[in-house]
């Protein structure tokens, strides 16, 4: 399928594909590509998590979110997931699990975020980046997950991932 590039920023590039549909039709769509991110759920103890309060600009507004953070080009991903908890909260994980992957959007992003679980972690200075506007918070884990239900946390990656968490720590699978 032809693809053109459209727009280049600073970490996406848009681009209009072209296909054609079952029928035999020709479709442009609008795609954007994106290198992919880390998304850290950061397990404090067997009550409590970390997460952040996270001032996104795009929607101007504060959210509650996980951790996360670009792949930068042939970074391994745990390596991803590891600079990026350090950064944005300061801590350092001994152990780390993967959980997969997921794709926020996939009828417009091809956006692969790499679900990462880490434990034993160890305090020290948080390093956001210029641009973040973000605070670490320790929340206990079932006040997380009634955020969640509730509707205050509004973050599909963090919602996914401590969902994931509770069902995977809290069932007999």
């Amino acid at each position: 399928m032809p693809r053109e590039i459209v727009h280049v920023g600073r970490k996406i590039r848009v681009a209009v594909d072209t296909t054609t549909t079952p029928d035999g039709q020709t479709i442009r769509r609008d795609v954007v590509l994106h290198p992919g991110a880390v998304v850290i759920l950061p397990i404090l103890d067997a009550e409590h998590v970390v997460l952040l309060r996270n001032h996104r600009f795009t929607i101007d507004e504060t959210l509650w979110e996980v951790p996360a953070g670009t792949v930068e080009p042939n970074e391994p991903l745990q390596l991803c997931a590891e600079r990026e908890l350090a950064e944005e909260t300061g801590y350092v994980a001994a152990k780390w699990r993967s959980l997969g992957y997921l794709y926020a959007s996939p009828g417009v992003l091809n956006e692969k975020l790499h679900l990462f679980i880490a434990e034993e972690l160890t305090p020290g200075p948080p390093r956001p980046e210029a641009d973040e506007d973000l605070q670490a918070v320790t929340v206990r884990f079932d006040e997380a997950i009634k955020m969640c239900l509730s509707g205050e946390i509004k973050d599909a990656k963090t919602i996914t991932s401590l969902l994931l968490w509770e069902r995977m720590h809290r069932s007999d699978l």
